[in-house]
């Protein structure tokens, strides 16, 4: 097995997010004051950081865009965080990874909190070692800083034998950044055309894919 650490994005990668997450943007916009769309307007906003978000979207300041994810956590943590589905084809892949002794971490910039009841309700954290994600109190770490943390809490030695796995380019960066390799699914909310700007050379366009790449 050529990765002995395999690092997962959750949103988009693991699981289809968007009516959670989609759902939770148009409640606290309207809760917010803002106008708000429909569910498919936001299917950007899923995977980048929220409070940046609301920050580009809206041409708001910082202190606006964090009353916003307040209001976005209302609705998320007790309906939108179950708004979602597992991607077929997911669990058998986990199964396989593990009964072949790799070692596997969620790498999220979702909360540590809500991205481990996700994975839980789902029956797929019997599959990681780590959950690395940020902090629901504290300035957010970034894509390149919840991989650190999963390295280090599953105490990577070699750099070279750690991939991680994701849809949007925020995950090719963060990969890059902490000089480990990189496969992007198209299945998920990023395009070939962002994940190549990302700098991604490996992409897979299904799980089945997915699963030859990393079990050859």
């Amino acid at each position: 097995m050529k990765y002995p650490f395999v690092f997962f994005d959750l949103d988009g990668t693991l699981t289809d997010p968007a009516q959670g997450i989609c759902g939770s943007v148009r409640y606290a916009l309207e809760q917010g004051g803002y106008p708000a769309g429909s569910v498919e307007d936001y299917y950007s906003w899923i995977g980048p950081p929220l409070q940046l978000s609301f920050q580009q979207y809206l041409n708001c300041g910082e202190a606006e865009a964090k009353r916003l994810v307040g209001l976005y956590r209302e609705r998320f943590s007790t309906v939108g965080l179950f708004e979602n589905a597992v991607y077929p084809g997911i669990p058998p892949l986990l199964r396989r990874l593990k009964a072949a002794g790799c070692r596997m971490a969620v790498a999220t910039g979702k909360p540590t909190v809500f991205s481990r009841r996700i994975l839980a309700h789902f029956d797929l954290l019997q599959y990681f070692d780590e959950v690395s994600g940020i902090s629901l109190t504290e300035a957010p770490l970034t894509k390149q800083g919840v991989i650190e943390h999963a390295m280090e809490r599953l105490s990577v030695i070699r750099r070279e034998d750690c991939i991680m796995v994701g849809d949007r380019d925020q995950d090719a960066i963060g990969a890059a950044a902490c000089g480990i390799g990189f496969v992007g699914v198209l299945y998920g909310y990023g395009s070939r055309e962002e994940l190549s700007r990302a700098g991604a050379i490996h992409m897979m366009g299904t799980i089945q894919e997915l699963e030859a790449f990393l079990l050859t």
